[in-house]
């Protein structure tokens, strides 16, 4: 490692690790617990997406690519900091194990793009699964780690910063969060819209898919918890994933069942199927790879309008995702004081173009005023442009601040 690339990271974890031992961070770890414990608290903010790379500060320096991923964590977090949201940020830092995987994508198949001139710009799947009988060509996965490449990985970080800040070394399996979700990974294998054909001409084979899926992410969970592999820095739940009744998220401290995670699911590409297909084609398969956890929070950008009473059938869930395509009224009025109302609006109207405080204002304010006695936190996400203000998300969160 080059003198300059360490100087860089001990000066970034310092600085990170300075905004982690604030009083505010054990302010905002309290505000969570109640909150998602269904205690009520003032809307909290939370801040997920903010066009990160249209920012100055994003650039990085180091030469080695590998502390270059950390230089951009450490960057981006303290950038984040400084929006002065309801965030959480841990004194720790985490490397991923060498998890085991097909050598052709986590389910043996290569799934390739087709994209436009702008890197930033929309992209299509060209799918794997051309003919039904291309299923047979999935593999069946399961969890285990590279211990020496791993190892390489903890040592080589270590050894730049471990003296000023814990490193804490993520063991869980790959097959959670995207890679663990059954919608993502099925549309991108087969694509979305010969998925939606599937439906009506091929359901029983769409069903003996479905059922391989879901066995092989059960699986590699179970050989996960077998192994020890799981931790308390495995929570997930596109939030803040704390709560009373479960553990603090922490560093290195597996190993723990899943019943005392956060676990976090989606199905962003059936949002256009009604209920009784949804259920029939999707959430009757997540059901047993949610149902092993502690809490559950349930959606991202799909609009759940319509299924919030399907949904109430999942007796970990938690939180549910309101997105901007969803009824917030209607979602309000359904969720209750149930669960906790994850409120999204849109990235566009808040800060993506021409920026209009008095617009933000009449939509939160419309949207909150719906969402009144429901336990409600706002996110903010999937930000691609602030047309490179690096100011507007700031004014954003002080402008909610104002609305709750």
């Amino acid at each position: 490692m080059g003198l300059e690339d360490k100087k860089i990271l001990r000066d970034l974890a310092k600085r990170y690790l300075d905004v982690c031992t604030r009083e505010v961070q054990a302010e905002r770890r309290d505000l969570w617990r109640r909150h998602n414990s269904l205690k009520r608290t003032r809307p909290l903010i939370y801040v997920r997406a903010f066009a990160w790379r249209e920012m100055a500060e994003s650039r990085c320096v180091c030469e080695d690519p590998f502390y270059r991923g950390y230089e951009d964590h450490f960057r981006r977090m303290l950038f984040w900091n400084d929006f002065e949201d309801d965030s959480v940020f841990e004194p720790w830092v985490s490397v991923g194990a060498a998890c085991v995987q097909p050598p052709e994508g986590v389910w043996g198949l290569p799934i390739q793009w087709i994209c436009g001139d702008d890197p930033r710009g929309a992209k299509r799947i060209d799918p794997p699964i051309i003919d039904p009988e291309d299923a047979r060509r999935m593999v069946a996965p399961h969890h285990a780690i590279y211990e020496e490449e791993t190892a390489r990985r903890v040592d080589k970080l270590h050894g730049a910063i471990g003296d000023l800040i814990t490193i804490d070394v993520d063991r869980g399996p790959i097959y959670r969060m995207w890679n663990g979700d059954i919608s993502t990974q099925l549309a991108r294998l087969r694509g979305l819209d010969q998925l939606m054909v599937d439906m009506f001409e091929r359901p029983a084979w769409l069903h003996e898919v479905l059922a391989f899926m879901r066995d092989g992410i059960v699986r590699t969970h179970e050989e996960a918890e077998q192994a020890g592999d799981w931790s308390l820095s495995a929570h997930q739940n596109q939030a803040m994933p704390y709560a009373e009744e479960l553990d603090d998220p922490a560093a290195n401290s597996g190993p723990v069942t899943r019943d005392r995670l956060w676990h976090f699911c989606a199905s962003q590409e059936t949002t256009l199927l009604g209920p009784d297909r949804f259920n029939e084609f999707m959430l009757q398969y997540q059901r047993p790879i949610m149902e092993k956890f502690g809490l559950l929070a349930y959606g991202c950008c799909e609009d759940l309008t319509l299924k919030i009473d399907l949904l109430r059938q999942i007796p970990n869930l938690r939180r549910i995702a309101v997105s901007p395509m969803a009824n917030v009224a209607r979602c309000a009025e359904q969720i209750g004081q149930d669960y906790v109302l994850s409120y999204r609006p849109s990235p566009s109207d808040m800060v993506g173009y021409d920026f209009d405080p008095e617009r933000v204002r009449r939509i939160l304010t419309r949207d909150l005023a719906a969402c009144a006695g429901c336990h409600v936190d706002i996110t903010l996400k999937d930000v691609e442009t602030v047309q490179g203000d690096p100011t507007r998300v700031k004014r954003w969160v002080e402008m909610a601040r104002e609305v709750d």
